[in-house]
């Protein structure tokens, strides 16, 4: 019998629920990235959501989990761009 999908968020665009999936897989949780296709040639129009995230029933909290505990991760200080653009300058 095979697993059922759930969805686990919703993003604004494609790239943040790429992004997303692509944590969630590091972690070893299979994610699959919906809806792009329509938030993306629909965008703008009411009621078209846009792309969600989802993952196998079993592996929903822990990767809800992830997704939230890596919420407010502050970038390396080592890769600042504005720094190596002033730098430049």
């Amino acid at each position: 019998m095979s697993e059922k999908l759930v969805t686990i968020a919703e993003f604004a665009d494609y790239i943040q629920a790429d992004l997303a999936r692509q944590l969630l897989e590091d972690f070893d949780i299979k994610a699959v990235v919906t809806g792009q296709n329509a938030a993306n040639t629909l965008s703008g129009i009411l009621g078209v959501e846009g792309p969600t995230l989802q993952v196998f029933e079993s592996q929903a909290a822990e990767a809800i989990e992830i997704l939230e505990s890596n919420q407010n991760v502050e970038p390396d200080p080592l890769l600042d761009i504005d720094d190596d653009i002033e730098q430049e300058e």
